[in-house]
């Protein structure tokens, strides 16, 4: 799903948007997804307000941007991390859990959320849903290819309306479940079936928020421009910059990192999708990127041949028949860096540690290892008198080990973050299979 059209964002808005609070800006920005008639204006203020305030985020820039000029110039960070699971998917989904329980009141109705995580999207619904009337979650994740933190996070749980389901395999068959499920008519509608993941298009437009807080925090005027560093596995963060960028935000270049599944980086290098199947998904030390099939993509490609929907289902026809596609030669490619923005690169095990170390040594700042396969790419494309700003996508708590191999010591845990590992876990894993997952919800 998409807007048929998007909304644009005039050079007067963005002008009156540089003294809005974070949660005004969402508002702001929101309304031009959202009709009167679905959620007034009080409403949709309220929501935002309760969502974005300093009590949830640690401050009240709620995304603040801080210097990384010591380590290259040119080169900034915009904290997305400080919501309460600590991983940038906190700032759509606080707002989304609103959204939800707000709809469903309304309606009178009770929702099935099935999702499937990779590690942070995961915990950031199941805190954002958890206790809300209405709303059970079931979601989905890679037996033992999350860290230590993610699982506690997430199995620690105990709330009635909180299932998590460990398969064995990686995120793309947990995805594939999810697709699945959500193809099933017949039991989505009996069941209520609804997603938080990225391909809900809600996180999407929530997401958009904080590349125009990111724009306006970097400049004093419109005229000038900057350029945003995304790691990215499932496209859906970066596609929110694409989206931001198609509605006026004046956005130089978006930088797309992957790690060793570079499956989206090769795309924009060489127009061939090829996406792999689960026994050559790398398990990587950035474990959230962890995927060989982006669901957002699609969304992208759609962009790229100008609507063309015909074109995009055939070779998405491939795709689901576990082929790649080629479209190196059209001229929609071809011109799609000057029109989009859009750059890549790959960064490595190795490279996290090295940029973990340097970026410590010479910042005094600890970044995760999504964050760094962020820095590493960007490095190497700051263009002179425009910023780049890489986005912080999780503290590094949540990846310590890798952490701790890059620097020599793990950061420290609070006493509730030490208190929650301890606490027994709730989780059923099975097999990658369609059946037995509607088995559990129907269960539930």
């Amino acid at each position: 799903m998409l807007p048929a059209t998007l909304p644009t964002i005039s050079d007067a808005e963005l002008t009156a948007w540089r003294g809005l609070s974070y949660a005004s800006l969402a508002n702001a920005v929101l309304r031009k997804f959202i009709a009167a008639d679905d959620i007034d204006a009080a409403t949709l203020t309220k929501l935002t307000g309760d969502a974005y305030t300093e009590a949830v985020f640690g401050s009240a820039e709620i995304t603040p941007i801080s210097s990384l000029e010591k380590y290259a110039s040119g080169l900034h960070l915009q904290a997305l991390s400080n919501g309460p699971t600590l991983a940038f998917k906190d700032m759509a989904m606080q707002l989304l859990g609103r959204l939800f329980e707000f709809e469903l009141a309304r309606k009178n109705a009770t929702l099935n959320i099935l999702g499937a995580t990779s590690g942070d999207t995961g915990s950031a619904a199941e805190y954002a849903m958890r206790g809300r009337k209405g709303i059970n979650v079931f979601m989905l994740s890679p037996a033992g290819r999350m860290s230590a933190f993610q699982r506690a996070q997430m199995y620690s749980l105990q709330e009635k309306n909180i299932h998590n389901i460990a398969v064995d395999g990686v995120f793309d068959d947990c995805q594939d479940i999810v697709k699945a499920v959500s193809n099933d008519l017949a039991f989505k509608h009996a069941h209520n079936i609804g997603t938080v993941n990225s391909i809900n298009w809600g996180r999407i437009s929530a997401q958009v928020v904080y590349y125009v807080r990111g724009y306006l925090s970097a400049t004093s005027s419109n005229s000038q421009k900057v350029s945003f560093a995304v790691p990215s596995g499932n496209f859906g963060n970066i596609l929110a910059g694409h989206i931001a960028r198609e509605m006026g935000v004046p956005i130089d270049t978006l930088v797309l990192a992957t790690n060793e599944n570079n499956v989206l980086a090769e795309f924009f290098q060489t127009g061939v999708y090829r996406p792999r199947p689960s026994k050559e998904t790398f398990e990587t030390s950035s474990p959230s990127m962890d995927i060989s099939k982006a669901s957002n993509f699609e969304r992208f490609v759609f962009h790229l041949f100008n609507g063309d929907a015909a074109r995009v289902k055939a070779l998405w026809t491939e795709v689901d028949q576990g082929r790649s596609f080629d479209v190196s030669q059209t001229p929609e490619f071809k011109g799609s860096r000057e029109r989009f923005g859009i750059v890549s690169g790959t960064s490595t095990h190795a490279d996290r540690l090295q940029t973990i170390k340097a970026v410590y040594e010479t910042t005094g700042r600890l970044i995760d290892t999504h964050t760094a396969d962020g820095v590493k790419v960007a490095a190497s494309r700051i263009k002179p008198g425009i910023p780049m700003i890489v986005l912080e996508t999780a503290l590094p708590i949540k990846f310590a080990e890798t952490v701790k191999q890059a620097v020599g010591f793990e950061p420290a845990l609070t006493a509730q973050q030490a208190e929650m590992m301890k606490l027994p876990q709730r989780v059923v894993q099975i097999a990658p299979d369609v059946a037995r997952v509607k088995e559990i919800i129907a269960a539930a």
